[in-house]
């Protein structure tokens, strides 16, 4: 998978959520290039071949309500900062579940340097910081970095705890 930014920041080129941005991404399944917005309904799909496209987004103070807690699917929330080298090596795995769980998780980023009322409200005293959200609703926290398989049982435990796991093809028989 390749993404990257677009259209994202203000005029300084600051990334402080004042305006949605549009992320380019390759599907995986078909190699198209596909335009996702930051915030939308549903969950992103290939323009080409109709496969779910993972969703990675960038938020801040100004549109966080609208890019996370508005979103349909269940959100995975990093709460980073630039001079943070965990912050920085936990974002690859980070966009490895947001890949794995394509079509049934969001993925947005928050570097708390720029977003301080977001920092505030989440007590944000490490990083990275990480939420899941469910319609809006914080339902597992962690902190500090790990692998991306970590993360993915996390993630996993986490929403099957609040209303059925991310991935059905993880549930363990009871």
């Amino acid at each position: 998978m390749s993404t990257s930014p677009q259209g994202h920041g203000g005029r300084d080129g600051s990334t402080d959520g004042a305006e949605t941005s549009v992320r380019t991404v390759a599907c995986v399944n078909c190699g198209r290039t596909n335009r996702v917005p930051a915030a939308a309904e549903g969950s992103p799909r290939c323009g080409n071949c109709r496969s779910p496209l993972p969703w990675i987004a960038e938020a801040g103070d100004a549109d966080f309500r609208e890019v996370a807690e508005q979103a349909d699917l269940p959100v995975l929330v990093d709460l980073w900062a630039t001079w943070c080298g965990p912050c920085r090596m936990v974002s690859p795995a980070l966009e490895q579940v947001a890949e794995d769980l394509a079509g049934r998780i969001k993925l947005v980023k928050v570097d708390i340097d720029k977003s301080p009322a977001l920092a505030r409200r989440f007590q944000v005293q490490a990083v990275p910081t990480l939420l899941i959200l469910d319609r809006g609703r914080p339902v597992a926290r962690q902190t500090g970095a790990a692998p991306a398989n970590a993360l993915r049982k996390w993630v996993d435990e986490s929403l099957s705890a609040s209303h059925g796991p991310a991935d059905p093809a993880s549930a363990r028989p009871r």
